[in-house]
């Protein structure tokens, strides 16, 4: 095994970065047994559609959280006639190498580190970051709130472990909180006294998540606008994080839900909270869902995506992983250029191509090459 974990230079500072030296994929869509060993800083993966190539980015996706980024049910990763799938990496991450491993079969999925079967997963999705912009990515400008939240949630679950226990303790409070409110409202004798219990412990939970996401968005609002200038050289772009407890104390979000208790009644749910939190990007001042290009927005979430990365290492003083999966086929070369100068050789990149001569030829030099056929590897 190779050198695995790298210091660079970055502006004359020194800085680390993550990085994924090796993976095994047994029985994953239609990978059968694969074993590869990754170059420290891009690895090109390249190959006609449908042979694999983003089958394989979405294993070390899922060696990451544990789940893919395509589909929510994990049965459909075993490959067609196998009962499970396995995915191994050994990462370098903070001066260690450590082996990780997600198995999952029909009664569902177990993690481990080091060969040690870890009892929740919220211990082991902080451990691999990876930063993911791929194609339909975009879709969050024209899709409902929730999938702006979810984007959030899983961005920010990668950095805090404390996240997802809160996140978890907040939906559990929200289902207890929403089923009493309906029985409330059929024996009106029930008592309020729980309610008001219920209530304190969702703001409680509520709080703590709306503060992680302020902020994360904060944070990538320091980043997002200097990449989107940097690479599409016009516009001013900032996200507006919009949420019922934006610039509200405990005691007031609590009145809120006191004067609202009648309406919540009537309609038998939960009315305010974080689950109707949503992100607005923010273009020269105007909505970029409703005002922005299909190009703009493209940019915008490309420019998000290389924000964060500088927000990882503030966070972790590491550089996450990066994969870049079909991006390229929609930008001019003078884009990708300017993508290639702010992650060159500053971070571990995957990126997946059917086009290889997109690619810099000065990059492609110091690049691993992998060709993807029909589910089968071959290094270049």
């Amino acid at each position: 095994m190779y050198l695995v974990y790298l210091k660079i230079k970055y502006r004359g500072k020194e800085r680390q970065i993550m990085k994924l030296s090796t993976i095994k994929i047994v029985n994953f869509r239609n990978y059968e047994h694969e074993k590869i060993d990754f170059n420290n800083f891009l690895n090109i993966i390249y190959g006609n559609n449908g042979e694999g190539k983003t089958n394989l980015v979405e294993a070390i996706y899922t060696l990451s959280l544990t789940k893919s980024f395509r589909t929510n049910n994990d049965k459909n990763l075993i490959k067609n006639g196998e009962v499970s799938t396995r995915i191994e990496g050994v990462i370098a991450s903070n001066n260690t190498e450590n082996s990780y491993e997600v198995i999952i079969n029909k009664d569902g999925k177990k993690v481990k580190i080091d060969n040690d079967i870890q009892a929740k997963i919220s211990d082991y999705v902080t451990n691999i970051n990876v930063i993911l912009l791929e194609p339909e990515e975009q879709t969050i400008f024209t899709s409902s709130p929730s999938e702006r939240r979810k984007l959030l949630n899983i961005e920010i679950s990668k950095l805090k472990k404390e996240y997802l226990i809160e996140l978890n303790n907040y939906n559990k409070i929200i289902k207890q909180r929403n089923f009493y409110i309906r029985d409330l409202f059929i024996n009106g004798n029930a008592s309020r006294d729980y309610l008001n219990i219920l209530t304190n412990e969702l703001v409680t939970y509520g709080l703590k998540i709306y503060n992680l996401r302020k902020e994360f968005i904060d944070n990538i609002n320091e980043y997002i606008n200097v990449f989107y200038n940097d690479i599409f050289s016009s516009g001013n772009l900032k996200i507006k994080y919009v949420s019922d407890y934006n610039n509200k104390s405990k005691e007031e979000i609590i009145d809120m839900y006191n004067k609202n208790y009648n309406r919540e009644l009537q309609i038998g749910k939960t009315l305010f909270g974080i689950h109707h939190d949503d992100l607005v990007f923010m273009l020269d001042n105007k909505n970029i869902s409703e005002y922005g290009s299909n190009g703009q927005q493209k940019n915008a979430i490309l420019s998000f995506k290389l924000a964060e990365l500088e927000v990882v290492y503030n966070d972790i003083k590491e550089y996450p992983i990066l994969i870049l999966d079909d991006i390229f086929s929609a930008l001019d070369k003078e884009k990708i250029k300017n993508i290639m100068k702010k992650i060159n050789s500053s971070i571990q990149t995957f990126i997946t191509t059917t086009e290889v001569n997109r690619v810099n030829r000065k990059l492609l030099k110091n690049a691993k090459i992998i060709k993807v056929t029909s589910g089968k590897i071959e290094v270049q």
